[in-house]
Formats: structure tokens, C-alpha cells, sequence
């Protein structure tokens, strides 16, 4: 016998949403690597002549990728409870 689907549950709130389910971890995952992959691409020639780019502009090619992730965490954490907790009734 399957449990029925809860009618409503108040949703969770953003702080959770952003720093719970391991999150914060999996962003930073995707950071390191997807931040190291753009910053060779977009400055690696730099690099290999020995010359450092603007510290700057490292920082944000690695925080992009971490605040993408998150934001699609949140987006879909919030559609998943919508689905699961909607108002609406089936039939």
C-alpha cells in the first residue's frame, strides 16, 4: 500500500534550500572543476608565459560555476515541492 501525498506542507525556506542537502558541497564541486576548465581556457596562455592574470577575474570564472549550481539546486528544489506539495488536487 503506497502513503498518500501530503495536501500541503509549507515550503522550505531559502536559507535551507541553499545550504541544505549538501549544496554548499556540491556547488564547490562543480566550482573547482568547471572554475579550472574556464580559467585554463580563458587565461591559460597567460599562464604558460609566466604571467599571472587578474586575480579578479580568476575569483569570478570560479564563482560563476558555484553560483549556477546553487541557483539550480534552489530551482529545482522548489519545483520538486511543488510538485510533490501543491494545493491542487488530482481528479
Amino acid at each position: 500500500m503506497t502513503k498518500p501525498k501530503a495536501t500541503y506542507q509549507a515550503a522550505p525556506s531559502l536559507r535551507h534550500m541553499v545550504f541544505g542537502d549538501g549544496t554548499p558541497r556540491k556547488a564547490l564541486m562543480t566550482a573547482l572543476v568547471v572554475g579550472t576548465i574556464l580559467t585554463l581556457i580563458n587565461h591559460g596562455d597567460q599562464v604558460l608565459a609566466g604571467e599571472l592574470p587578474p586575480m579578479w577575474k580568476v575569483l569570478l570564472t570560479y564563482f560563476t560555476p558555484f553560483c549556477v549550481t546553487t541557483w539550480g539546486a534552489v530551482t529545482g528544489k522548489r519545483a520538486q515541492w511543488q510538485l510533490d506539495f501543491s494545493a491542487k488536487t488530482d481528479g
